[in-house]
């Protein structure tokens, strides 16, 4: 599945590392991909809102439906992420531009997770034209 595909096909967005700072990348990819109709879901363990939304400390706490978990952690800290998003049954794991852990895409692989590396959420949409 191509990043046009994923960025279609679903909504529901969790957002590891999301922060309450507007200098911050997640916080701007964040808002851009709620102003473009999907459902964004803050996962900071630290906060209790992040972008007027609820924030969760991790993937398993949240409720609803996560299709795509969007990673803005350093690369040493993706495995334990790609683990809960395989128990949480998301379909795809974004990793942000310039985090790579090819031991976690493996897993994810191996879970039947579509994979994607080093690009940015915000960037790709954008780059695509994809209608909201």
């Amino acid at each position: 599945m191509q990043e046009k595909e994923i960025l279609e096909k679903y909504r529901n967005v969790a957002i590891v590392g999301l922060s309450p700072h507007s200098d911050k990348d997640s916080y701007r990819v964040g808002n851009y991909l709620i102003e473009h109709g999907y459902n964004v879901i803050p996962v900071n363990p630290t906060e209790l809102e992040v972008l007027g939304r609820k924030s969760y400390p991790d993937l398993i706490s949240i409720p609803e439906k996560v299709e795509v978990v969007d990673i803005f952690r350093k690369a040493e800290d993706v495995i334990p992420i790609v683990r809960e998003a395989i128990k949480i049954g998301a379909k795809v794991v974004w990793m942000q531009l310039d985090i790579i852990n090819e031991e976690a895409a493996k897993i994810a692989r191996e879970a039947g997770l579509t994979v994607v590396m080093d690009k940015c959420m915000k960037k790709m949409h954008e780059s695509l034209n994809i209608q909201s």
